[in-house]
């Protein structure tokens, strides 16, 4: 396979943690590769449809390396067809193109599908397949995992890690680009029928965009999800849920603590995130962000305890992205100021509330009528005694 075995990226550092709790966890910025959050990633576990994603990265490798084409029709044989649910409901004899095959096993998760791509790259032979799995996930470096079946259906000895599916997330996401769209796409269609997907991610969390959801009774429900936010992504993966909302509650959960912390500051500590994200839920109801890199020095400190507050928005990204242009208008007063975000839960929703404190009252009021004359929103007000500062 060509040049797809010794990206940096895949060198993930090792992690060690003592979690209770019986689902596995790891979160990494795909960018660095760096472990943002671990929890029993080592252990191993069935991977469910997860096993899909090695699958389509050797159907990936394929379509680049000429072996394979979208357009190519492919056969399915009677154990393909005789897969359990979920399928695509081929019947043995039946010819489907490689894209619809990636397509299904993506979106619907479809056994049948995963088991037509992997017999067609092992000459009819799934068996053979496994191994060329296997062997593939030992280059990558995914060290504990080992294949069986191309779909995930239920093997005694196909297991994986939390930390070992990371490691193939990050190999689709930097060797397969071209590919890495079709991760984000929640429907497709099939003589007709339009097939929904399982992955409710891609409906409810600002910027995710893939990848793959699995269960079985033995795996519990497992997830490998990718979301990105500004310049910044992160992958997550957490398996062996008990219910689906619940796995999908904590992904959203530490990809939003994480998100909003790689907005703020130049270097995560892992350690404060790991407590946020472990912290009970219920508690604080108002988060308050600091932003700092418009300060030229980071000692300084605000002498003035007065804030204008330039609205209230949607998402962090926009608050900070309004707050940013405002400062840009004003450099002059405000190029030494600390642009602040408020996050202030609301029934059902959270918003996003922006300012910029260590202001003089009258340089506050006068700001806010240049605002105004603007058109845009500005309140003078008093800021806390204290201003949380960006950690470096």
């Amino acid at each position: 396979m060509k040049k797809i075995f010794c990206s940096v990226f895949l060198m993930l550092a090792l992690l060690s943690t003592n979690a209770k709790a019986d689902t596995s966890t790891i979160m990494i910025d795909a960018k660095s590769g760096d472990v943002l959050y671990a929890q029993n990633a080592d252990k191993q576990r069935y991977p469910a449809s997860l096993t899909k994603l090695m699958t389509l990265y050797i159907t990936f490798n394929a379509l680049e390396n000429g072996n394979l084409k979208m357009t190519d029709k492919l056969k399915t044989s009677y154990v393909a067809a005789g897969r359990s649910p979920s399928r695509l409901g081929l019947n043995p004899g039946d010819v489907v193109d490689v894209k619809t095959c990636i397509l299904a096993s993506i979106i619907k998760s479809a056994n049948d599908c995963a088991t037509v791509l992997g017999e067609a790259l092992s000459n009819g032979n799934e068996r053979e397949f496994a191994l060329m799995m296997t062997k593939t996930a030992q280059k990558l470096g995914m060290k504990n995992t080992v294949f069986k079946n191309a779909s995930g259906l239920n093997h005694s000895e196909q297991k994986t890690t939390a930390r070992d599916m990371a490691v193939l997330a990050l190999a689709l996401y930097h060797h397969f680009p071209q590919y890495y769209h079709l991760f984000s796409l929640s429907e497709f269609e099939y003589q007709g029928q339009t097939f929904q997907g399982h992955n409710n991610l891609l409906k409810i969390f600002e910027g995710a965009d893939g990848m793959k959801t699995g269960y079985t009774a033995n795996a519990g429900f497992n997830i490998v999800t990718s979301a990105k936010r500004g310049d910044h992504r992160l992958i997550v993966v957490t398996m062996g849920h008990k219910k689906f909302e619940d796995r999908d509650k904590k992904v959203a959960l530490m990809m939003d603590k994480a998100f909003t912390r790689l907005s703020k500051f130049q270097k995560i500590n892992v350690q404060l995130l790991k407590a946020e994200i472990e912290t009970p839920q219920g508690g604080q109801k108002k988060t308050q962000y600091a932003y700092t890199d418009i300060l030229p020095k980071t000692d300084l400190k605000p002498q003035q305890n007065f804030a204008i507050r330039i609205g209230a928005f949607s998402s962090y990204d926009k608050a900070i992205s309004h707050a940013k242009n405002v400062q840009s208008m004003f450099s002059s007063k405000l190029s030494a100021q600390n642009i602040q975000i408020d996050k202030l839960e609301r029934p059902g929703k959270a918003i996003y509330r922006a300012q910029i404190t260590g202001l003089k009252k009258d340089d506050a009021n006068k700001l806010c009528v240049a605002l105004k004359n603007k058109k845009h929103e500005c309140i003078a007000a008093l800021t806390e005694a204290k201003t949380q500062f960006a950690e470096r």
